[in-house]
């Protein structure tokens, strides 16, 4: 849960409500948006019921939450908004499935030198991705799969860093 301060997690979880998830949902965030995911309690099928029965359920679970939960969650995401100016984006799992309702995709301006666009252009030219952009995101995806360790100690480290920024002197 990167840059989530212990204060906001405690808000949502004063604020959401108990039935919605089972136990914490997830939550993370950047100067943009906060993330809200919440586990769905599992519905209760038959002993030997399909994979495709199983995945049915699912569905059905959560299009049910979406729908129910709408107007409750436009709410909560209009307080967000007011209270630290960033949107708000909900998500569900469910079966070991992720799925988002809203999120944003927020454009990041950076220069690249002719070497890093042609990494970008072999991307594209193989149909891994449909643009630079695509490509770009694809490249940042691979390095958090890959890398999950060091950026969650990194992320650790920035969380030392900021406790010990506020708990030192005023200026």
């Amino acid at each position: 849960m990167p840059n989530v301060r212990a204060e906001t997690k405690a808000w949502f979880k004063g604020r959401l409500p108990k039935d919605w998830f089972v136990g914490e949902p997830e939550i993370a965030a950047d100067r943009d948006e906060v993330l809200i995911v919440g586990e769905l309690k599992p519905v209760d099928l038959e002993p030997g019921a399909s994979e495709q029965a199983a995945q049915a359920s699912r569905d059905g679970l959560i299009k049910r939450f979406r729908e129910e939960t709408r107007d409750a969650r436009m709410e909560i995401a209009d307080e967000v908004e007011q209270k630290w100016r960033r949107k708000l984006s909900w998500g569900v799992s469910a079966g070991g499935e992720t799925h988002l309702f809203t999120h944003l995709s927020v454009p990041v301006m950076t220069r690249l030198r002719l070497q890093e666009r042609l990494t970008l252009d072999t991307l594209v030219d193989a149909g891994v991705a449909r643009t630079r952009s695509d490509a770009l995101a694809w490249c940042v995806r691979l390095v958090a799969k890959n890398q999950e360790k060091w950026l969650g100690d990194l992320r650790k480290a920035f969380e030392h860093v900021e406790r010990a920024r506020r708990d030192g002197p005023e200026a």
